[in-house]
């Protein structure tokens, strides 16, 4: 039973030419010859994702900008680089009108005593300064006794 179950479904099969024999053959009609294979169908469209991954190779050149060479990429960085120097200090950042510090006038003000034109801060400090009235004892601390200041302790400075 198996056997022809395995039979039937085999279905069309390939078909199966004769074993050669030896000796004189008998010239029969000729078999026509196999058919040879045709061009591939032409491709359809498959909107699967590989299908579009390739579509998005195929734009690739053209949404990148070129590549430079390593000499084309350092002189770009050469024009971009300005002379520079760091230099270490302790200035005060004055404080701005909202409150805050303003380490941006600090940084100029330590790179123009080192003879530059301005600079950067790079580093900054802070420390807590206190009235001598929180000395006192058993005076209860306000929130006035104290401040909070902010130095730059280093600079990037450029001329």
């Amino acid at each position: 039973m198996v056997v022809l179950l395995l039979l039937c479904a085999g279905g069309a099969g390939w078909p199966q030419s004769a074993p050669p024999a030896l000796g004189v053959q008998e010239q029969g009609p000729q078999a026509a010859p196999p058919p040879t294979p045709s061009a591939p169908p032409a491709r359809e469209d498959n909107p699967g994702l590989i299908n579009e991954m390739g579509k998005l190779f195929d734009k690739l050149p053209s949404i990148l900008p070129p590549i430079k060479s390593p000499s084309e990429a350092m002189n770009d960085l050469s024009r971009l680089a300005k002379p520079s120097s760091m230099v270490s200090g302790r200035i005060a950042c004055p404080v701005s009108s909202n409150g805050a510090p303003d380490c941006k006038q600090a940084a100029d003000q330590l790179c123009q005593s080192k003879g530059y034109k301005e600079g950067k801060s790079l580093n900054a400090d802070s420390a807590e300064k206190c009235s001598a009235k929180v000395l006192i004892p058993g005076r209860q601390r306000k929130p006035d006794d104290c401040r909070t200041d902010t130095f730059v302790t280093s600079a990037l400075c450029q001329n």
